[in-house]
């Protein structure tokens, strides 16, 4: 993707959102607000605006929920085979690849991520997500049991699944498609309907996947988006059309799903925060080391929920490791994510820069040292940009070591005793990931059965695939997403006795 390629795709496309304000997908038809309110999405690289976008609320959601349950009902979609369904989803695949360069630069302009990384993360993880779930249909369904009836009777008892109903899918604004789309592709493979709340930042590769999907052939009412702010999604929570909420944010606001939803007692999954570990044992390759550590705390500017945050390093290594890191962070390239040299792209708003700001002050106030980055780049004075920043030094009781910033900060701390680490990376209310790094294979294996986290990387981080499962312990959330454990998320099981006697 070349530089007049990247930016000329973008001028054609700010021209054509600014010719035509983005509405709301209820049943099929692109419709206005109730409210007829609108509000802006802005290039966090640039401030400026993109588009003017429907404001969802409280009765836009009531319409799509009663768009949803109609269409989940509906022979077009509630009859439709297992093969025609994974051929819509296979279709849909299709057409997110065609359009592939396009989304690359939507997303980019949105979101702030450099295209060459919209590219090849988001729009090919969508395009795998929806193929991989595509083969669902055909091959998720029930089982024949031997029971043993107490009266002797012969039974045949056998179970179904069944789509849990209308899905609410509430997605955040760090990977707005490919997270669009882990939660679409197993809830429609399931049979569910759907009503997607993208978030108020970064609605617009949302809104283009839906005119995809119709083109797909996804019939009307089955997916639904509704853009808006958080009264949009609260009113989604809390509807007692909806059967099943899927949310992924911050643990806050996960808590607050969980207390709406209790009216219907719908179900809910939740993937939250996190604040990943990444150990290096003394034997550890430090250059390999160092390049993907810097990659699991840099990638996305931080803002990345299994984010490798705190740093523990083998006393032997750490001088030789933090050069290294320091030295990948001082290489990458920040700027406007249109340029085809960029690594680095901003912050997604002014609100989170400051949140970023506010911890690097608070680290240096707590006692930690800073030894790179922890301010805007003398360079670019428009967008929301921060450095990649490092802090040494750290200790276990510092906030920068607890909390989750969700920004391109780093804590390291050296370590000595292998019982004292685990404990130290267990400290966490969080077991959303972890990374070990080590040559041995023992302490591999015993270190990965020891920490508490739903990934557990060894020589490696953020490696991510549809077909394994991926979610977290403790206050990192509910459920699995990916996987055949993600189909089990938007189904029932129906048990069947036939008495044959």
């Amino acid at each position: 993707m070349t530089t007049t390629t990247s930016i000329e795709r973008a001028e054609h496309l700010k021209a054509a959102l600014k010719a035509q304000p983005q509405r709301l997908l209820i049943g099929g038809a692109w419709v206005e607000a109730v409210s007829g309110r609108t509000f802006e999405t802005i290039n966090p690289a640039t401030g400026e605006v993109l588009a003017h976008i429907a404001h969802g609320a409280t009765a836009d959601v009531d319409l799509a929920v009663r768009a949803a349950r109609k269409a989940l009902s509906d022979p077009a979609w509630s009859r439709m085979s297992a093969v025609d369904r994974s051929r819509v989803l296979l279709r849909l695949a299709d057409l997110v690849e065609r359009d592939a360069e396009n989304l690359a630069v939507l997303e980019c302009l949105d979101n702030g991520k450099p295209a060459t990384l919209t590219r090849a993360v988001e729009v090919e993880g969508t395009i795998r997500t929806f193929r991989y779930f595509a083969g669902w249909p055909t091959k998720f369904g029930g089982e024949t049991l031997p029971v043993s009836p107490r009266s002797g009777a012969q039974i045949l008892n056998y179970t179904t699944r069944e789509p849990v109903g209308v899905a609410g899918l509430i997605v955040p604004w760090n990977y707005p498609l490919s997270m669009a789309a882990w939660k679409v592709a197993p809830a429609l493979a399931a049979g569910c309907t759907v009503i997607l709340k993208p978030a108020e930042q970064t609605p617009l590769t949302a809104l283009r996947l839906g005119e995809l999907a119709l083109e797909a052939g996804v019939p009307p009412g089955v997916f639904n988006i509704i853009t808006g702010f958080g009264d949009a999604g609260a009113a989604l929570v809390e509807h007692d059309g909806v059967d099943k909420v899927a949310f992924t944010g911050s643990t806050a606001v996960g808590k607050a799903i969980v207390r709406a939803s209790s009216g219907n007692l719908k179900k809910v999954s939740l993937e939250l925060g996190g604040k990943s570990p990444q150990i290096v044992f003394p034997d550890a390759d430090v250059k390999v080391a160092a390049a993907s550590i810097a990659q699991g705390i840099f990638f996305n500017q931080g803002q990345t929920c299994t984010a490798g945050s705190r740093l523990y390093v083998h006393k032997s290594r750490a001088d030789e490791l933090l050069d290294a890191i320091a030295g990948a962070a001082a290489r990458l390239k920040i700027g406007d994510g249109l340029q085809p040299d960029v690594d680095f792209g901003p912050l997604i708003s002014q609100e989170q820069w400051d949140r970023v700001n506010h911890y690097v002050e608070v680290g240096s106030a707590e006692g930690a040292t800073l030894a790179a980055g922890g301010q805007r780049p003398a360079n670019l004075a428009n967008g929301f940009f921060f450095e990649p920043t490092i802090f040494v030094n750290a200790a276990p009781t510092m906030r920068i070591v607890r909390e989750e910033i969700f920004g391109p900060v780093l804590a390291a701390l050296t370590w000595s005793d292998q019982d004292e680490l685990v404990a130290q990376a267990n400290d966490s209310e969080y077991g959303l990931s972890a990374g070990i790094w080590t040559n041995d294979i023992k302490a591999a294996h015993r270190t990965a059965a020891a920490i508490k986290a739903g990934t557990v990387w060894v020589n490696c981080f953020n490696m991510i695939d549809p077909a394994s499962p991926f979610g977290g312990f403790r206050q990192s959330g509910w459920g699995r997403e990916h996987g055949r454990q993600a189909m089990e998320l938007y189904s029932e099981t129906k048990s069947v006795w036939v008495n044959l006697s």
